[in-house]
């Protein structure tokens, strides 16, 4: 029997936690197109899903990924199939890796996004999705997910929806009649408490929150490289952001996941090396072109075309460092969440203060990672 005493624990004068990060990871592009070409020649699964979540050593049950709290998923369709509808609170990232296929997703109007190679696409949480192989070869994509983080909590819901669901306009259901028109959140009381901006709400407020519109958005890698530079000293910029205004200042792709596209031509000059930077916000780099070496906490990782990286475990300090041939990346951190839970702890230069991003006045005079800016 469990007794009141039994769920104590005693932490008086414990010290302060020290973070405790998973190890930096690889993942080598002939691992992935194995896995790819394995996933094709499977039968096909009832619902149509070929995929393999890539667990890190390091993870455990609930909530496996490649990173803590994050999913990296190859999935996989052959020509002419396509997966069953679902919908989940979960949100993803997808890049395309092989091939082609379009993407429906249900909001507030129907979103058709055909993805290619290297394109960029955002599935907002709750919005009943389906992936079909519209081409002639192998789609397959990196799908980027917060679904360990919710399986973690206990909390990640998802859900198929009916045979024959195709994704339409969704409409606003009517407002409940049985309650009184005055509880609403337009109308619930709201109150000063001091001077100092706290204040007293109705219940409302919490279950009949401000909508903000979250839509799937697609990033085409034919319009982003445009904006990234170009040739080596032409005095583009080498790495951008890829935006979703739902997420107003955290500066997400999603509410979850920012992603960068960097791109430093050949002939880009290599910084000296020295020492890097670290963040809470855990960092995955997918390498589409060049080659080079990371050092994280010591350890050097040396990575190429096709790899899939854990670059940056949270708080754990890295520098990256290309090849002559310059690189193209693209980068996925949970930087969203940690700006939402007032958690994102940055330190640029290693002996330079320790920031709190979007608390505090932040990081200035960067055109790249350690890049002088003007």
């Amino acid at each position: 029997m469990t007794t009141f005493q039994n769920l104590m624990l005693d932490v008086s004068g414990a010290a302060a936690p020290a973070p405790a990060p998973w190890r930096p990871i690889k993942i080598t592009r002939a691992e992935i197109d194995a896995e790819i070409d394995r996933l094709s020649a499977a039968p096909a699964p009832a619902n149509g899903r070929r995929a393999s979540r890539i667990v890190h050593p390091s993870a455990v049950a609930p909530g496996l990924g490649f990173a803590p709290g994050v999913s990296v998923t190859i999935e996989v369709l052959d020509p002419g199939e396509r997966t069953a509808p679902m919908r989940e609170n979960a949100h993803r990232v997808e890049i395309g890796i092989r091939g082609s296929g379009r993407i429906s997703v249900q909001g507030r109007d129907v979103r058709e996004i055909d993805l290619a190679r290297l394109d960029v696409a955002n599935i907002p949480a709750m919005q009943g999705f389906v992936f079909r192989n519209t081409g002639d070869e192998v789609w397959a994509r990196l799908s980027y997910s917060n679904a360990p983080l919710l399986e973690k909590l206990t909390a990640h819901y998802a859900e198929d929806l009916p045979e024959g669901w195709e994704p339409r306009r969704r409409t606003a259901g009517p407002r409940s009649t049985e309650a009184p028109a005055a509880y609403t959140r337009g109308t619930a009381p709201d109150h000063a408490i001091g001077t100092d901006g706290a204040r007293l709400r109705g219940y409302e407020f919490l279950v009949d929150i401000e909508v903000v519109e979250s839509l799937a958005l697609h990033w085409p890698w034919e319009e982003v490289r445009r904006h990234l530079s170009r040739t080596a000293g032409d005095g583009g910029r080498t790495i951008m952001a890829l935006y979703n205004p739902a997420t107003r200042r955290r500066q997400g792709a999603t509410h979850n996941f920012f992603v960068t596209a960097s791109y430093l031509p050949p002939g880009s000059g290599q910084r000296p090396r020295g020492r890097g930077h670290k963040h809470t916000s855990v960092a995955i780099n997918y390498h589409f072109a060049g080659h080079g070496e990371s050092e994280v906490d010591g350890e050097t990782l040396t990575w190429e075309e096709g790899d899939l990286l854990l670059s940056a475990p949270s708080w754990l300090e890295h520098a990256h460092y290309q090849g002559a041939e310059g690189l193209g990346a693209f980068t996925v951190q949970d930087h969203p969440l940690h700006i939402g839970m007032e958690s994102l702890v940055w330190q640029e230069e290693m002996d330079g203060p320790v920031l709190t991003l979007g608390s505090e006045d932040g990081q200035t005079g960067y055109v790249g990672p350690r890049e002088a800016g003007s």
